[in-house]
């Protein structure tokens, strides 16, 4: 197991559920996050399952399973990558976008990026989708 470069760390309860716990480690980059598309009957169980078979690599690192009526997050939505030395997320052209410190990127589905600072919030489609992280460096 490689040691982690960074975390995702839980703000809300729907994170929390979200990570299965209070953090998430970021083993490398590019670290996916995006919308789990299938239900609680049809076998999500971990954030991190692989749940392909055979050879297919799984589109998202961490899967995000949504209770609610309203989808805020996108099935492939945010991206974390380093470039030069620095982190930066880039929203994978997501319908509501992606805040971070309280700036939005992407939406509407444009895309975009922005440089991830250690203590950054940050806040997967809406507000309203509950799921509210902090990136922390390790």
């Amino acid at each position: 197991m490689a040691q982690p470069i960074a975390f995702l760390k839980a703000l809300t309860l729907e994170a929390q559920s979200a990570l299965h716990g209070h953090t998430f480690p970021i083993e490398e980059v590019p670290f996916r996050v995006g919308r789990e598309s299938r239900g609680p009957n049809e076998g999500w169980k971990k954030a991190n399952q692989d749940r392909r078979s055979g050879m297919s690599a799984p589109n998202n690192d961490l899967y995000i399973w949504e209770q609610s009526r309203e989808l805020y997050i996108s099935r492939e939505h945010f991206t974390i990558d380093k470039k030069d030395g620095e982190f930066y997320l880039f929203d994978k052209n997501s319908a509501l976008g992606t805040w971070v410190e309280g700036q939005l990127v992407g939406g509407k589905r444009t895309g975009g990026s922005v440089p991830l600072h250690d203590g950054d919030v940050i806040i997967l489609g809406s507000h309203l989708s509950g799921f509210v992280f902090k990136f922390v460096i390790a």
